[in-house]
């Protein structure tokens, strides 16, 4: 199944109006297991840099939800997202201008090519590299574009998740994961000289994301008048889906479907 045309949808619908784009951020922020984990990272990083005037890159940046969590986290940093889809660019430079969201700029940019030299202290990518067949290009970029003892942030899929390939969304991805080795032999030959990485989306996660988001986008995607019975579903799934989360963010896992990674220049 192909899940671009449904986000899409959603971005259109969403996008009408500010309250709406702020709800489907923090819906966002409530339902993707993955946001829990890159937003307690990013908390975890900023401990002592939040009065700091330093330079992010949102690389991959979609939605814009994470170029407004790192926005509302300090006025001192220079976020930068970009995306090769325009519609995208467009939308979210409209609500971040009618936020006065005066440290982000969203840019329309292709990730082959950008690769300005020591210019970021952090940059993010969440679920980009896995749809890029020159994957190795862009990391090599990211590691250009950091400055000394920068870090990377990414969300990677783990060959884990190939088994389920099938019926998940699949179907826009160059490759359906990566394994821990593989993603650090990548990161190292880039040139990055420390490189962490753990598994998410364990046996808890991999539950709470197919009763959250698989199973919801799959009735939606069949049915657009499914769509209006999903608050009376979540009403009652996402307590369970809340409590599988904390404990896949809480919990050592030996594999996943999901995999974190920092890496540092």
């Amino acid at each position: 199944m192909q899940y671009n045309p449904i986000k899409k949808r959603l971005s259109t619908f969403f996008s009408k109006y500010s309250f709406l784009r702020v709800f489907f951020y923090k819906l966002l922020d409530l339902l993707l297991l993955r946001a829990w984990h890159i937003h307690k990272e990013l908390k975890q990083w900023a401990e002592d840099k939040r009065d700091k005037t330093l330079h992010i890159l949102d690389a991959g940046a979609g939605f814009g939800q994470y170029a407004y969590y790192l926005s509302n986290m300090s006025t001192h940093w220079n976020i930068l997202a970009i995306d090769n889809q325009s519609e995208y660019v467009c939308s979210c430079n409209r609500f971040f201008h009618k936020h006065h969201k005066q440290n982000i700029l969203y840019k329309t940019e292709n990730l082959l090519d950008f690769a300005p030299k020591n210019n970021f202290d952090l940059i993010l990518s969440v679920d980009v590299i896995e749809q890029i067949k020159e994957d190795d290009q862009v990391i090599g970029n990211f590691y250009k574009s950091l400055k000394e003892e920068g870090m990377l942030l990414m969300f990677v899929p783990s060959c884990k998740q190939e088994e389920n390939a099938k019926d998940s969304f699949c179907d826009e991805q160059i490759r359906a994961g990566y394994s821990v080795e593989e993603i650090r032999h990548k990161l190292k030959q880039a040139g990055f000289n420390r490189v962490e990485t753990k598994y998410t989306y364990g046996k808890s996660g991999s539950v709470s994301w197919e009763l959250s988001m698989k199973y919801p986008i799959l009735a939606v995607g069949t049915s657009k008048y499914l769509f209006s019975i999903l608050p009376f579903y979540y009403l009652f799934i996402y307590p369970i889906c809340y409590i599988l989360n904390l404990i896949d963010l809480y919990t050592h896992h030996k594999e996943g479907t999901g995999i974190l990674v920092k890496a540092w220049k």
